[in-house]
């Protein structure tokens, strides 16, 4: 191809979708032909975690700017896609729809979150930050508040966040890797491990936006290919978004005819743990208005907060560009974010709809334990039955399914294809590792360059922080992956608890940072420190017993710790002296979204 790789980016992500519809085709071929269901998973995670290490591989570099910010020359539609690909995580891929299917619509308090938290990063933040110049979040904050305290308050708010979310992205690619390959989860979150390291250890921020774009593209197609096709096959339309009302009618209809059984904590006793009962579509989950606008909020302001998603704006060529990306960004996760609530509304009628082949409620116990997609998923204890009133009948809440199989075993439920399962377990390994490699990113980065290079060695040579960042990459892995594999926490609660963190510690430091030039050091530690171990605390209170108060939640607990983190930065600011004249006219620069950089060369 002539001209550069940035001029080729459309012509060379064409060939690869291309050569990925092929691969489906294939694979399709191959399951007529007489291929197993098993080696059609380990062919499509296989392959595209191939696809993901060669361009990791192609991507390395040896060079400061590229491995920090990609050489800030990533254009907005793409970087809009790796934005998207950095956001849609395990939980919005895998776990989303099940949480709307099993607690209820309450739980798209979620999805209104996490997609206005973009309009907070676009008005806010993120063309500041660009224009600011820095390489990571603590960058930011070191370098606007001054001192090496601030600094390091900053990379330990980083941490406990991204580390939060990043044993939930390890959690999903191990849960889809012991699926498709047939290994017990415990192995499976190294399996991914080692997956999601293959895309960051050479090329860091570099290496890991081009995989991004890449798992984008895998991700969308598994996503929405299977939603057209169930919402084609059950009569709802080809495009089912525009049906949703219709559907949810539906499904109440059934409940009301149906009935539940009611289940005893005896009869609970025998239901694997991490199972639950299908439950009414329009339960008590944020029943209140406020439960609702206080999640919602939570997740918008973590969202503004999170520094694995502030780094992708360090990567363009300039503020406009930043501002443009956040719009491209916000496009391609609507794409998914509209189709999370259809995918649990067709999956939920699959099961319950007695005019549906694929339809069980009704059926006699023994006729669905023989089912084969039933059998596959009990066996991975994603999925039970049990008698519980013995009448030899299937009854609602007598079957019970892991949140997490509800995206990932649909397909097979609604009698598609088993390449489509295939296609899904690859998308939903796309989706985790992209965030997994943007979130250890995100640590390693913090502590390589605020903690190791700013604080601890100043002179080193860029090599020496590579390699320094690189051994942090795989330390942090591991100890993610082990984490995980002790499953404390289901991956929508350990996601919704790092939004938590983040906007605990780090929402008002940053906003404050950039639109009230009063703000000092003093104020900003206090700020985060205050901010951090009030919601921390909080979030023990209320999971040890405690009773909460203003209807805030164990999913909500950021709420408390920010408001802490706002008083405690104002009085603090304001009981101690102002910033220099130099850092209030650098504040000054930063609000005009145009011009050089502030920091310029001094990386």
């Amino acid at each position: 191809m002539k001209g550069n790789f940035i001029d080729n980016l459309p012509k060379v992500y064409g060939i690869y979708t291309g050569g990925f519809l092929a691969f489906i085709i294939i694979m399709s071929i191959a399951e007529q032909m007489g291929m197993t269901a098993k080696t059609i998973g380990i062919c499509f995670v296989a392959f595209t975690v191939a696809i993901y290490a060669i361009i990791g591989y192609l991507s390395r570099t040896a060079q400061a700017d590229a491995y920090y910010v990609a050489g800030r020359q990533v254009p907005t539609v793409f970087n809009g896609m790796a934005t998207a690909a950095d956001w849609m995580s395990g939980a919005s891929f895998v776990a989303m729809a099940g949480g709307i299917y099993f607690k209820g619509y309450g739980y798209m308090a979620l999805l209104v979150g996490w997609t206005g938290g973009y309009v907070l990063v676009a008005s806010l933040l993120a063309p500041y930050l660009r224009k600011f110049g820095c390489y990571t979040v603590p960058d930011f904050i070191g370098t606007r508040y001054g001192g090496n305290l601030s600094r390091f308050m900053a990379v330990v708010v980083l941490t406990v966040a991204s580390f939060t979310y990043v044993t939930a992205q390890i959690n999903a690619t191990g849960t889809i890797a012991s699926v498709a390959l047939d290994i017990p989860f415990q192995y499976a979150v190294y399996v991914g491990l080692v997956s999601i390291l293959l895309c960051s250890m050479l090329g860091g921020m570099r290496g890991v936006t081009w995989t991004q774009v890449a798992q984008y593209i895998v991700l969308i197609i598994a996503y929405l290919l299977p939603v057209f096709w169930i919402s084609n096959k059950m009569g709802a339309g080809f495009f089912p978004h525009f049906m949703l009302a219709d559907e949810v009618s539906r499904i109440a209809e059934l409940e009301a005819q149906f009935g539940f059984v009611k289940n005893s904590a005896e009869n609970l006793k025998e239901v694997p743990k991490g199972l639950a009962g299908i439950t009414k579509a329009h339960s008590a989950v944020n029943a209140t208005p406020w439960a609702f606008i206080s999640l919602a909020l939570a997740m918008m302001m973590g969202t503004a907060s999170l520094p694995h998603v502030m780094m992708r704006y360090f990567t363009t060529p300039s503020v406009k560009a930043a501002r443009k990306s956040v719009g491209w960004s916000l496009f391609f996760i609507f794409l998914l974010y509209s189709s999370a609530p259809m995918l649990a509304t067709l999956s939920k009628l699959s099961l319950i709809d007695p005019t549906l082949p694929t339809g069980i409620i009704g059926k006699s116990i023994t006729e669905v334990q023989a089912i084969d997609w039933y059998q596959n998923w009990n066996q991975a204890n994603l999925m039970f039955v049990s008698d519980f009133n013995g009448n030899g009948t299937l009854e609602l809440n007598e079957f019970f399914m892991g949140g997490k199989a509800v995206v990932l075993a649909t397909p097979e439920i609604a009698g598609l294809p088993y390449v489509i399962s295939g296609l899904v377990a690859a998308g939903g390994m796309a989706a985790a590792m992209s965030t997994a490699d943007g979130l250890i990113l995100a640590i390693a980065n913090a502590i390589s360059h605020d903690v190791y290079y700013k604080i601890i060695d100043p002179k080193a040579e860029t090599a020496k922080r590579l390699v320094v960042a690189r051994v942090l990459l795989v330390v942090i892995g591991f100890a993610g992956a082990t984490i995980a594999a002790l499953e404390i926490q289901g991956i929508l609660g350990s996601v919704i608890w790092a939004f938590d963190f983040a906007m605990s510690g780090l929402f008002f430091p940053l906003v404050l940072g950039v639109w009230w030039k009063r703000a000092n050091k003093e104020g900003a530690v206090a700020g985060m420190f205050l901010g951090l171990v009030s919601g921390a605390a909080y979030l023990v209170w209320v999971r040890t017993g405690g009773s909460g108060f203003l209807g805030i939640t164990q999913l909500t607990f950021g709420i408390f710790g920010s408001a802490v983190s706002l008083v405690a930065m104002v009085v603090v600011s304001l009981m101690t002296s102002a910033p220099n004249a130099a850092t209030q006219k650098m504040v000054d620069e930063v609000r005009i979204p145009s011009g050089k950089s502030i920091l310029g060369k001094q990386h």
